[in-house]
């Protein structure tokens, strides 16, 4: 083919957009694409791939995304700066995720090689955690006198004896905040029961299990926090007046929307 058609090729030519959305909002022009991109990289320092879909086609996903990022990230909330970079690091190991921002801001906070080498020991135990599920769910019977759900917690305190530099309280929402990202029920089951014997603060529990979202998706905080509605209606752990006042709702399955669904299309039907 020479140059000349395939110059000429439709494939070769740019796509055109349309002039507005669905309902009516303009197409962002490639000025205002410009502007938005060089905002955000004058005020976090860095652009990924993904703003730039958002900013030429989707800025009200790209305002969401802001707005998402901030509340969910970078606003105080109730971890410490340093505890909750040991939690992210933990986090973005298990999910294969580079996360360099974070990596930062743990050696910005003080964090300590033992510190990592403890973070990067927790996130090879979530790692494992499906050989614990399989005992648990297919040989217990034979190993009536090793409990897996009380091996997999001695296994835990051995693991973090040696890491005098972190407080086990960092090791136990680490464990949690990871176990959300790998979607383990079980794991997560195990590392919510650990957390309340341990002493950790609800609201800590919270943090370190909704930042899995970032890296792992929200049905990771989803799937987590039905298992510890569960733990919570069933009496297993001793849940606070607030989370209880949750678990009390009735109907947090969706099951009745599908049952509700269901007969509208039997009787459509």
């Amino acid at each position: 083919m020479s140059d000349e058609m395939s110059a000429a090729s439709p494939s070769a030519l740019p796509s055109a957009l349309p002039a507005t959305m669905l309902d009516g909002t303009p197409v962002p022009t490639p000025e205002q694409v410009v502007a938005r991109l060089e905002e955000f990289r004058s005020r976090r320092g860095y652009v990924n791939p993904q703003q730039g879909p958002m900013a030429a086609a989707l800025p009200s996903v790209a305002d969401g995304y802001r707005v998402m990022y901030k509340a969910l990230v970078l606003d105080e909330k109730y971890l410490d700066p340093l505890e909750k970079e040991f939690v992210w690091l933990s986090l973005l190991c298990v999910a294969g995720e580079m996360g360099t921002h974070h990596l930062k801001l743990f050696f910005d906070h003080g964090g300590t090689d033992a510190q990592a080498a403890a973070a990067f020991r927790l996130a090879a135990w979530v790692k494992g955690t499906s050989a614990y599920e399989f005992i648990a769910g297919n040989w217990q019977g034979f190993f009536p006198r090793v409990d897996a759900h009380q091996a997999y917690r001695e296994g835990f305190d051995a693991l973090v004896a040696g890491c005098e530099s972190v407080p086990q309280a960092w090791c136990c929402l680490a464990l949690l905040s990871a176990q959300s990202g790998m979607k383990s029920k079980w794991g997560v089951e195990a590392a919510i029961t650990l957390c309340y014997d341990r002493g950790v603060p609800e609201t800590k529990m919270a943090e370190a299990m909704s930042v899995a979202m970032w890296p792992c998706g929200a049905n990771s905080f989803h799937d987590s926090a039905g298992v510890w509605l569960s733990l919570v209606q069933s009496g297993r752990v001793p849940a606070s007046a607030s989370f209880q006042a949750w678990a009390s709702l009735p109907s947090q399955d969706g099951l009745e929307l599908a049952a509700h669904l269901s007969n509208e299309a039997g009787r459509s039907s």
